[in-house]
């Protein structure tokens, strides 16, 4: 399947893109992340504590174990604070 994979705030500059276009045949969210981060090292340093990772699929937030069956986007973001 193909994903558009969005990346915001520290993600998007750990990894050095604010969107691409992503084939895979992962199942679920965390499959995604695994098939992510083996492919460079930026893409590990960014995933390498996912507690402190938000995921959306479809402007919908999930969590790791969220299956990908019919997404069209996965968001990554850190968690927002406000002030």
């Amino acid at each position: 399947m193909q994903l558009d994979v969005l990346y915001f705030a520290w993600v998007r500059e750990r990894i050095g893109l604010a969107k691409e276009q992503v084939t895979t045949d992962a199942q679920t969210v965390a499959d995604l992340v695994k098939e992510l981060s083996v492919r460079e090292e930026r893409y590990q340093a960014a995933f390498q504590d996912m507690t402190v990772v938000k995921v959306a699929i479809d402007q919908t937030m999930v969590s790791l174990d969220a299956p990908l069956k019919g997404a069209r986007e996965v968001a990554f973001f850190p968690p927002m604070t406000g002030g």
